[in-house]
């Protein structure tokens, strides 16, 4: 049985392919007999419009008679009903003989087929036009699509014949992923068509969004079949992915399953982003049950336009009119449109009028709106427009040829009288003319057009209806350095009639001060946030990860920024440095109150005894021995780290050569008591003050050294681990600085001997017992000082060193100076001569 088809008859034919059913019943197989032939079911009157712009175009083209003149076009049209293998039965019909039965296809040479049309517009769906494209491009016969966007298409070594009017897919990709970048979603869901439309762009879409560094949170596939169990799963997956964000890449019939099962399951609160195959599609805009959940959609659309003459084309189908009848496709659509009957059965289709009632003959399109009269938004019939006057393009530059000049062999011009097919084709490649309105129309080396785009958003109107507006544009020949997809943004309505942007991400937002942790075995975009580590900052959100501080610097507590570290140093304000301060400046008074009294008592025996010059000398180093220590005090210069250790070296070793002064003296004082001895003339007051003069001169001649060569300088230890900077003191040389301890060491060694020499020397006071214990305490002091100073960290190494200059300070004023104070205080009574002569008590 032959199909379907409405023709008029030309000097040209143009064949055309148009799904003007959405699916097909296939009939029950008992392999009994010959099966009945196919039922196409759901007429599309979106479709119909389609076909009927084409019809428009070329009586358009025929009327006005400038393009082609003298030249009359005609066309023969079928209907695929969206299957693959309609629209292969269809095209057969197209490049077969006139009486085709079944698919044989007889041909001639260079690939010319009798009875063949030269040029097919169509089909609209990719997967239909994978089949045809394969079929025509065996024959080279050109085929222009009007809707097939499908990237695989672009292929000319399998598609040879094939061209389109519709932007390729790639191209829509890009514009999709645009815009997600430009909003910054990063967990988009993707469910795609079951059809090459459908998953071809779904693939190339999460591929591409992958490679910006988003995430796709789901990628499911609407059934053909309408499963629902299988729909409902995905619902569900939606539901539990978390994403805002979902992109669907379908046909509206397949966009219409998946719709009718979120309402079925109340899915909302979603953000749709819409292919162009159904971006514009009255039949989910229109009905009202669809409004809350698609309302703020946004999709992509090809341009517009309006096409003068062509409502009142449309509005003018009448099948009272003469020839009518004829037109198998003017039946179903009359039919359908008014739900009545016409008792004519079309040919080729099973046609049941018992259910409907007849039709008055009262019928107006005028009266009623729908799809097919409304031209507001003229899309793909523009492109179906733009499809049929670049044929007429071609058969003009065909026709035009000037002999000599040709593209064929030996320069020689087609025959105009009988076009053949693959001449045809390459003067539609050629194409390149601006339409009507302003836009410019050529192919590219695959066969496709400039890519540019509409970004419309549904928004809900003042009459309940959703309206289409027009919120940004995609064009994909910008020049570089501009932005090819240009928004609007201030006039986007989203979802739920909200105007902030949906955040559509896997996790939160991190912060400033935190970096991002990806979740093991989950994709990039899902992470934690975890806090910077001391010393580590992040000043921006999402980051990566922290950036280390400067040595100098530390994060301070939001870890959003690097402040300078905190000096750390025994400064006069801690407690450490009050409590040290106090305790130096004690000892300082109280030395000053000692030689107070002995000042004061210098007449009395037992300051006349134990050699008043040296005494107060002893006195004078101690009270520099206390202060010296204040100038480990305090933040570290160049002068102070100088000043502190030659003070502290210098000091010590006057306090020790006073004290070895009176040793000797308590030493040599009895050996002159020997009869014949004259040692007391080698040891007199200026003798002993030469000892001590000599004694010290060394230790300046050692400091002096110490500081032209490798002075001591302020240092900063600087932990990279910590939040402070020690400020110290580096000693500069480390020889010098043992030198410095070793010979006050020395000084000591040899009064601790002396003294313990003479510790059983017969007197009722003997001084060189009390310097033997001043002796011993400093020298445990300074021994238990070395581990302690090296082991010490930052400023508690200073206030080691000062603790151990105040602990012998303090030990040396109260061995040597308290039992005399003692007396002369206290007991005055043994503070005499002959208590002083009088036989020594016994330890």
């Amino acid at each position: 049985m032959s199909l379907p088809v409405v023709q008029k008859k030309g000097d040209i034919i143009l064949g055309g392919l148009f799904s003007l059913h959405d699916m097909v019943m296939e009939p029950s197989l008992f392999f009994t007999s010959k099966p009945p032939p196919a039922h196409c079911t759901r007429f599309n009157f979106r479709t119909f419009r389609w076909m009927q712009t084409m019809i428009f175009a070329i009586e358009e083209i025929n009327r006005d008679g400038k393009l082609l003149p003298n030249i009359t076009l005609g066309y023969k049209i079928f209907d695929s009903c969206s299957t693959p293998h309609q629209a292969l039965k269809a095209v057969m019909e197209l490049v077969g003989n006139e009486k085709v039965s079944g698919v044989e296809v007889e041909t001639e040479s260079q690939g010319t087929c009798r009875g063949t049309v030269p040029a097919v517009i169509g089909d609209g769906g990719s997967t239909q036009s994978l089949v045809v494209a394969r079929f025509l491009g065996v024959f080279q016969v050109p085929q222009v699509s009007y809707f097939s966007s499908c990237a695989c298409l672009s292929d000319k070594k399998e598609f040879p014949a094939f061209l389109r009017t519709m932007p390729s897919d790639l191209f829509q990709v890009d514009a999709m992923v645009q815009l997600v970048k430009h909003f910054g979603w990063t967990w988009v869901g993707v469910i795609a068509g079951d059809d090459a439309y459908g998953l071809g762009g779904a693939n190339i879409f999460a591929d591409e969004v992958r490679k910006l560094g988003a995430c796709v949170a789901l990628h499911e596939v609407i059934p053909k079949n309408r499963a629902q169990i299988t729909i409902s799963s995905i619902i569900s997956k939606i539901r539990s992915s978390g994403a805002r964000v979902i992109l669907v890449f379908a046909v509206e019939q397949d966009a219409a399953a998946l719709f009718d099962e979120a309402l079925r399951e109340g899915l909302t609160g979603i953000q749709w982003l819409a292919s162009e195959a159904w971006s514009t599609a009255a039949v989910l805009s229109t009905p009202k049950k669809y409004h809350h959940i698609l309302q703020g959609t946004m999709g992509f659309a090809i341009r517009r336009a309006q096409i003068a003459g062509l409502q009142d084309f449309l509005l003018s189908l009448n099948p009272s009119r003469p020839g009518a009848l004829a037109n198998p496709f003017v039946i179903l659509f009359w039919e359908e449109m008014f739900q009545c009957s016409l008792g004519v059965q079309a040919e080729g289709q099973e046609h049941d009028v018992e259910d409907k009632r007849p039709c008055s003959g009262a019928e107006d399109l005028e009266s009623v709106k729908n799809i097919y009269s409304d031209v507001s938004q003229l899309r793909i019939s523009y492109n179906v427009y733009k499809a049929v006057y670049a044929i007429g393009h071609a058969l003009k530059a065909m026709r035009s040829c000037v002999k000599g000049k040709g593209p064929f062999s030996q320069q020689a011009c087609p025959n105009t009288d009988n076009i053949q097919p693959w001449q045809l084709l390459h003067y539609i490649k050629q194409v390149e003319y601006i339409s009507s309105f302003g836009d410019e129309i050529k192919f590219d080396e695959n066969g496709d057009p400039a890519a540019m785009y509409d970004l419309v958003n549904w928004q809900m109107g003042q009459d309940g209806g959703i309206e289409f507006v027009t919120i940004g544009k995609f064009d994909e020949t910008t020049t570089v350095g501009k932005q090819k997809l240009q928004i609007e943004e201030p006039i986007i309505v989203w979802n739920g009639n909200e105007t902030n942007i949906p955040l559509s991400v896997c996790s939160s937002i991190c912060p400033a001060g935190t970096r991002k942790s990806i979740r093991p075995n989950f994709p990039v975009c899902c992470h934690d946030c975890v806090v910077c580590t001391a010393g580590e900052i992040s000043n921006q959100t999402d980051a990566i990860e922290c950036v280390r501080c400067l040595p100098e610097f530390w994060s301070n507590d939001e870890r959003t920024a690097c402040i300078p570290k905190y000096m750390d140093f025994l400064s006069f304000s801690s407690t450490m440095g009050i409590i040290l301060t106090a305790i130096s400046l004690i000892g300082s008074f109280c030395t000053c109150v000692v030689a107070f009294i002995f000042s004061y008592h210098r007449t009395t025996p037992i300051v006349k005894a134990n050699n008043s010059e040296l005494s107060f000398l002893l006195l004078f180093s101690l009270t520099l021995c206390f202060l010296c220590s204040l100038t480990f005090i305090g933040r570290p210069s160049e002068w102070s780290c100088m000043l502190r250790h030659t003070a502290f070296g210098i000091t010590f070793v006057l306090c020790m050569s006073c004290i070895l002064g009176k040793t000797i003296v308590v030493l040599m004082a009895f050996k002159a008591t020997i009869p014949g001895s004259n040692v007391m003339k080698w040891f007199g007051p200026a003798q002993q003050k030469a000892i001590i003069t000599m004694c010290t001169l060394i230790q300046v001649i050692i400091c002096t050294v110490w500081l032209v060569v490798f002075p001591p300088t302020p240092r900063k230890m600087i932990p990279r681990e910590s939040v402070i900077v020690i400020l110290l003191c580096d000693e500069g040389s480390p020889v010098a600085f043992s030198l410095v301890l070793g010979y006050i060491g020395l000084l000591a060694c040899v009064c601790l001997l002396l003294a313990f020499l003479a510790r059983k020397l017969p007197d009722n006071f003997n001084e060189a017992r009390l310097i033997t214990f001043s002796m011993l305490i400093f020298c445990a002091v300074w021994i238990a000082f070395v581990p302690a100073y090296i082991s010490s960290p930052g400023k508690y190494s200073t206030a080691t060193e000062v603790f151990a200059i105040l602990a012998s300070s303090y030990g040396l004023l109260g061995c040597i100076f308290a039992p005399k104070c003692y007396i002369i205080l206290l007991r005055p009574e043994k503070n005499t001569w002959k208590h002083l002569m009088a036989k020594p008590d016994k330890f």
